[in-house]
Protein backbone atom coordinates (compact mmCIF):
# COMPACT_ATOMS: atom_id res chain seq x y z
CA UNK A 1 0.00 0.00 0.00
CA UNK A 2 1.14 3.47 -0.63
CA UNK A 3 2.03 5.64 1.78
CA UNK A 4 0.88 9.05 0.96
CA UNK A 5 0.58 12.41 1.87
CA UNK A 6 -2.87 14.23 2.43
CA UNK A 7 -3.68 17.23 2.84
CA UNK A 8 -6.79 19.51 3.21
CA UNK A 9 -8.09 22.95 2.20
CA UNK A 10 -10.56 23.69 4.03
CA UNK A 11 -11.76 27.26 3.18
CA UNK A 12 -15.33 29.19 3.60
CA UNK A 13 -16.41 28.22 -0.17
CA UNK A 14 -14.88 24.86 -1.07
CA UNK A 15 -13.07 22.12 0.30
CA UNK A 16 -9.81 20.53 -1.65
CA UNK A 17 -8.10 17.24 -0.67
CA UNK A 18 -4.52 16.39 -2.02
CA UNK A 19 -2.57 13.50 -2.26
CA UNK A 20 0.94 13.54 -2.22
CA UNK A 21 3.43 10.75 -2.33
CA UNK A 22 6.61 11.00 0.46
CA UNK A 23 8.89 12.48 -2.41
CA UNK A 24 6.19 15.49 -2.56
CA UNK A 25 4.98 14.31 -6.54
CA UNK A 26 1.22 15.05 -6.96
CA UNK A 27 -0.89 12.00 -7.26
CA UNK A 28 -4.30 13.49 -6.92
CA UNK A 29 -6.21 16.22 -6.35
CA UNK A 30 -10.28 16.87 -6.10
CA UNK A 31 -12.62 19.39 -4.61
CA UNK A 32 -15.96 20.15 -3.84
CA UNK A 33 -18.22 22.83 -1.92
CA UNK A 34 -18.30 23.16 1.38
CA UNK A 35 -21.61 23.28 3.17
CA UNK A 36 -22.32 26.35 4.13
CA UNK A 37 -23.13 27.24 7.44
CA UNK A 38 -23.03 23.04 8.85
CA UNK A 39 -20.39 22.30 11.00
CA UNK A 40 -21.51 18.29 10.82
CA UNK A 41 -21.73 17.88 7.03
CA UNK A 42 -18.31 19.67 6.78
CA UNK A 43 -16.70 17.38 9.21
CA UNK A 44 -18.25 14.48 7.13
CA UNK A 45 -17.48 16.27 3.78
CA UNK A 46 -14.04 16.43 5.09
CA UNK A 47 -13.71 12.56 5.75
CA UNK A 48 -15.69 11.39 2.86
CA UNK A 49 -13.18 13.10 0.31
CA UNK A 50 -10.11 11.69 1.99
CA UNK A 51 -11.17 8.67 1.97
CA UNK A 52 -12.40 8.67 -1.69
CA UNK A 53 -8.91 10.22 -2.69
CA UNK A 54 -7.13 7.23 -0.74
CA UNK A 55 -9.11 4.87 -2.43
CA UNK A 56 -8.56 5.84 -6.14
CA UNK A 57 -4.90 6.20 -5.10
CA UNK A 58 -4.56 3.05 -3.57
CA UNK A 59 -2.85 3.98 -0.28
CA UNK A 60 -3.12 5.89 2.98
CA UNK A 61 -1.17 8.18 4.64
CA UNK A 62 -1.03 11.15 7.17
CA UNK A 63 -3.61 14.19 7.16
CA UNK A 64 -2.97 17.34 7.48
CA UNK A 65 -5.80 20.15 7.37
CA UNK A 66 -5.49 23.87 6.57
CA UNK A 67 -8.70 25.93 8.12
CA UNK A 68 -9.33 29.38 8.82
CA UNK A 69 -9.11 30.22 12.16
CA UNK A 70 -6.51 27.94 15.00
CA UNK A 71 -6.81 25.26 17.38
CA UNK A 72 -7.23 27.22 20.90
CA UNK A 73 -4.20 25.65 22.82
CA UNK A 74 -6.73 26.23 25.98
CA UNK A 75 -9.24 23.55 25.23
CA UNK A 76 -8.20 22.12 21.72
CA UNK A 77 -11.09 23.92 19.77
CA UNK A 78 -11.29 25.94 16.86
CA UNK A 79 -10.55 30.19 17.14
CA UNK A 80 -11.05 33.06 15.34
CA UNK A 81 -12.09 31.45 12.42
CA UNK A 82 -14.32 33.97 9.68
CA UNK A 83 -16.18 30.48 8.75
CA UNK A 84 -17.87 31.36 12.36
CA UNK A 85 -19.38 27.57 12.41
CA UNK A 86 -16.06 25.98 13.29
CA UNK A 87 -15.68 28.42 16.51
CA UNK A 88 -15.78 26.41 19.34
CA UNK A 89 -15.77 23.31 17.50
CA UNK A 90 -13.81 20.34 18.40
CA UNK A 91 -12.64 20.11 14.99
CA UNK A 92 -9.42 18.11 15.15
CA UNK A 93 -11.23 15.58 17.35
CA UNK A 94 -14.28 15.13 15.42
CA UNK A 95 -11.85 14.49 12.50
CA UNK A 96 -9.59 12.23 14.17
CA UNK A 97 -13.10 10.09 15.08
CA UNK A 98 -14.10 10.35 11.59
CA UNK A 99 -10.85 9.28 10.21
CA UNK A 100 -9.38 6.77 12.97
CA UNK A 101 -5.79 8.03 12.74
CA UNK A 102 -4.23 11.92 13.58
CA UNK A 103 -4.74 14.85 12.33
CA UNK A 104 -2.41 17.57 12.36
CA UNK A 105 -4.48 21.13 11.80
CA UNK A 106 -2.81 24.75 10.88
CA UNK A 107 -4.23 28.03 9.76
CA UNK A 108 -4.75 28.22 6.06
CA UNK A 109 -2.47 30.86 5.98
CA UNK A 110 0.56 28.85 7.84
CA UNK A 111 0.07 26.30 5.65
CA UNK A 112 0.13 28.56 2.63
CA UNK A 113 3.71 30.40 3.81
CA UNK A 114 4.39 26.81 4.47
CA UNK A 115 4.26 25.50 0.87
CA UNK A 116 6.07 28.60 -0.58
CA UNK A 117 8.68 29.07 1.99
CA UNK A 118 9.47 25.18 0.89
CA UNK A 119 9.49 24.55 -2.46
CA UNK A 120 7.85 27.86 -3.73
CA UNK A 121 8.33 31.23 -4.51
CA UNK A 122 10.51 31.45 -1.44
CA UNK A 123 12.38 28.80 -1.28
CA UNK A 124 15.31 29.15 0.56
CA UNK A 125 14.46 32.39 1.93
CA UNK A 126 16.07 32.89 5.76
CA UNK A 127 12.46 34.63 6.69
CA UNK A 128 9.05 34.68 4.93
CA UNK A 129 5.53 36.10 5.77
CA UNK A 130 2.87 34.91 3.44
CA UNK A 131 -0.80 36.53 3.50
CA UNK A 132 -3.64 35.45 2.02
CA UNK A 133 -6.13 37.89 0.93
CA UNK A 134 -9.16 36.49 -0.28
CA UNK A 135 -12.37 36.24 1.96
CA UNK A 136 -10.06 37.25 5.36
CA UNK A 137 -6.46 38.56 5.68
CA UNK A 138 -4.62 35.73 6.95
CA UNK A 139 -0.87 35.65 7.77
CA UNK A 140 2.02 32.85 8.74
CA UNK A 141 5.59 33.25 9.43
CA UNK A 142 8.37 30.65 8.24
CA UNK A 143 11.75 31.35 10.01
CA UNK A 144 14.57 29.26 9.00
CA UNK A 145 12.46 27.04 7.41
CA UNK A 146 10.07 26.09 10.32
CA UNK A 147 6.71 27.28 10.60
CA UNK A 148 6.51 29.27 13.30
CA UNK A 149 3.19 28.75 15.83
CA UNK A 150 3.69 31.00 18.79
CA UNK A 151 2.59 30.43 22.30
CA UNK A 152 -0.98 31.46 21.95
CA UNK A 153 -1.44 30.33 17.77
CA UNK A 154 -1.77 33.27 16.37
CA UNK A 155 1.79 34.24 14.82
CA UNK A 156 1.02 36.08 11.42
CA UNK A 157 -2.49 37.30 12.32
CA UNK A 158 -2.05 40.24 11.19
CA UNK A 159 -5.32 41.29 10.21
CA UNK A 160 -7.05 41.55 13.19
CA UNK A 161 -4.71 44.82 13.86
CA UNK A 162 -6.19 48.42 12.97
CA UNK A 163 -5.28 49.73 9.89
CA UNK A 164 -1.55 51.56 10.56
CA UNK A 165 -1.56 54.91 10.00
CA UNK A 166 -5.17 56.02 9.53
CA UNK A 167 -6.82 59.37 7.49
CA UNK A 168 -9.54 60.70 8.82
CA UNK A 169 -11.90 59.56 6.34
CA UNK A 170 -10.91 56.14 7.13
CA UNK A 171 -11.68 56.22 10.61
CA UNK A 172 -13.34 53.91 13.04
CA UNK A 173 -13.54 52.10 9.92
CA UNK A 174 -16.08 49.32 9.22
CA UNK A 175 -17.54 46.81 11.76
CA UNK A 176 -15.09 43.47 11.96
CA UNK A 177 -16.35 39.58 12.66
CA UNK A 178 -14.02 39.56 15.35
CA UNK A 179 -15.75 42.71 17.05
CA UNK A 180 -13.70 45.34 16.71
CA UNK A 181 -13.96 47.89 13.98
CA UNK A 182 -11.24 49.33 11.46
CA UNK A 183 -9.09 46.02 11.33
CA UNK A 184 -6.91 45.40 8.74
CA UNK A 185 -8.99 42.69 7.28
CA UNK A 186 -12.32 45.23 6.98
CA UNK A 187 -9.47 47.43 4.52
CA UNK A 188 -7.61 44.64 2.41
CA UNK A 189 -10.24 41.36 1.89
CA UNK A 190 -11.20 40.46 -1.14
CA UNK A 191 -15.27 42.39 0.01
CA UNK A 192 -13.10 45.32 1.27
CA UNK A 193 -12.17 45.98 -2.49
CA UNK A 194 -15.97 44.80 -3.87
CA UNK A 195 -17.34 47.48 -1.12
CA UNK A 196 -14.98 50.24 -1.34
CA UNK A 197 -15.51 50.12 -5.67
CA UNK A 198 -19.86 49.86 -5.09
CA UNK A 199 -19.14 52.95 -2.27
CA UNK A 200 -17.95 55.12 -5.07
CA UNK A 201 -20.24 53.84 -8.10
CA UNK A 202 -22.59 52.38 -6.37
CA UNK A 203 -22.44 49.03 -8.71
CA UNK A 204 -21.63 45.66 -7.20
CA UNK A 205 -18.74 44.07 -9.17
CA UNK A 206 -16.17 41.09 -7.79
CA UNK A 207 -12.59 42.23 -7.31
CA UNK A 208 -11.63 40.11 -10.44
CA UNK A 209 -13.82 42.63 -12.27
CA UNK A 210 -12.60 45.73 -10.77
CA UNK A 211 -8.76 44.71 -11.44
CA UNK A 212 -9.52 44.31 -15.14
CA UNK A 213 -11.44 47.60 -15.15
CA UNK A 214 -8.45 49.20 -13.75
CA UNK A 215 -6.27 47.84 -16.49
CA UNK A 216 -8.54 49.78 -18.81
CA UNK A 217 -8.33 52.57 -17.11
CA UNK A 218 -11.66 53.26 -15.50
CA UNK A 219 -11.12 56.07 -13.13
CA UNK A 220 -13.08 54.83 -10.66
CA UNK A 221 -11.17 51.42 -10.44
CA UNK A 222 -7.83 53.23 -10.65
CA UNK A 223 -9.12 55.17 -7.89
CA UNK A 224 -9.58 52.64 -5.59
CA UNK A 225 -6.57 50.73 -6.04
CA UNK A 226 -4.66 53.49 -5.78
CA UNK A 227 -6.10 53.43 -2.22
CA UNK A 228 -6.09 49.70 -1.33
CA UNK A 229 -2.33 49.48 -2.68
CA UNK A 230 -1.36 52.48 -0.06
CA UNK A 231 -3.16 50.39 3.00
CA UNK A 232 -1.77 47.25 1.69
CA UNK A 233 1.44 49.27 2.05
CA UNK A 234 0.93 50.38 5.22
CA UNK A 235 -0.36 47.14 6.25
CA UNK A 236 3.12 45.83 4.90
CA UNK A 237 5.11 48.04 6.56
CA UNK A 238 4.12 47.45 9.93
CA UNK A 239 5.03 43.59 9.39
CA UNK A 240 8.50 44.87 7.48
CA UNK A 241 9.42 47.28 10.92
CA UNK A 242 8.56 44.24 13.33
CA UNK A 243 10.01 40.84 11.42
CA UNK A 244 12.09 42.16 8.60
CA UNK A 245 11.50 39.46 6.29
CA UNK A 246 13.29 38.63 3.29
CA UNK A 247 10.15 37.76 1.63
CA UNK A 248 6.50 38.37 1.57
CA UNK A 249 4.32 35.93 -0.80
CA UNK A 250 0.89 37.15 -1.24
CA UNK A 251 -1.67 34.85 -2.13
CA UNK A 252 -5.10 34.70 -2.01
CA UNK A 253 -7.59 35.77 -4.63
CA UNK A 254 -7.06 39.61 -4.65
CA UNK A 255 -2.94 38.30 -4.89
CA UNK A 256 -3.49 37.76 -8.62
CA UNK A 257 -3.97 41.55 -9.16
CA UNK A 258 -1.01 42.19 -10.89
CA UNK A 259 -0.66 45.88 -9.97
CA UNK A 260 0.07 45.12 -6.28
CA UNK A 261 3.64 44.18 -7.12
CA UNK A 262 4.41 46.94 -8.72
CA UNK A 263 2.55 49.07 -6.70
CA UNK A 264 2.82 48.02 -2.75
CA UNK A 265 6.95 48.24 -2.77
CA UNK A 266 6.99 51.50 -4.78
CA UNK A 267 4.93 52.69 -1.26
CA UNK A 268 6.04 50.77 1.49
CA UNK A 269 9.14 52.60 1.83
CA UNK A 270 7.47 55.81 3.07
CA UNK A 271 6.31 53.93 6.13
CA UNK A 272 9.25 51.74 6.78
CA UNK A 273 11.46 52.28 9.14
CA UNK A 274 14.54 52.01 7.15
CA UNK A 275 16.59 54.19 4.62
CA UNK A 276 15.94 51.73 1.68
CA UNK A 277 13.51 48.03 1.79
CA UNK A 278 15.07 44.74 0.76
CA UNK A 279 12.11 43.06 1.09
CA UNK A 280 10.46 41.20 -1.60
CA UNK A 281 7.01 41.07 -2.47
CA UNK A 282 6.26 37.72 -4.62
CA UNK A 283 3.64 35.83 -6.13
CA UNK A 284 3.09 32.61 -4.97
CA UNK A 285 4.51 29.64 -7.19
CA UNK A 286 1.60 27.61 -6.33
CA UNK A 287 -1.08 29.92 -6.39
CA UNK A 288 -4.43 28.97 -5.07
CA UNK A 289 -3.04 25.75 -4.39
CA UNK A 290 -0.75 26.34 -2.16
CA UNK A 291 -2.43 26.16 0.81
CA UNK A 292 -3.28 22.18 0.45
CA UNK A 293 0.12 22.07 -0.48
CA UNK A 294 1.61 23.25 3.00
CA UNK A 295 -1.28 21.10 4.50
CA UNK A 296 0.16 18.40 3.14
CA UNK A 297 3.64 18.89 4.78
CA UNK A 298 2.51 19.34 8.28
CA UNK A 299 3.81 15.96 9.20
CA UNK A 300 7.21 16.48 7.82
CA UNK A 301 8.97 17.30 11.21
CA UNK A 302 11.84 19.32 9.72
CA UNK A 303 9.28 21.72 8.43
CA UNK A 304 6.48 21.68 11.24
CA UNK A 305 6.91 21.70 14.96
CA UNK A 306 3.41 21.31 16.87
Amino acid sequence: MKRLRIGVDLGGSKIEVLAMDERGAELLRTRVATPQGDYVATVAAVAALVTDVEQQVGGQGTIGVGTPGAVSPANGVIKNANSVCLNGRPLRDDLQTALRRPVRIANDADCFVLSEASDGAAAGAASVFGVIVGTGTGGGIVIGGKLLGGPNAIAGEWGHNPLPWPRDEERPGAACYCGRQGCIETWLSGPALEREYRRMTGIDMAAVRIAQRDRDAEPAAVEVLDQYSDRMARALATIINILDPECIVLGGGVGNIERLYREVPRRWGRYVFSDRVDTRLLKPRFGDSSGVRGAARLWDESLYSD
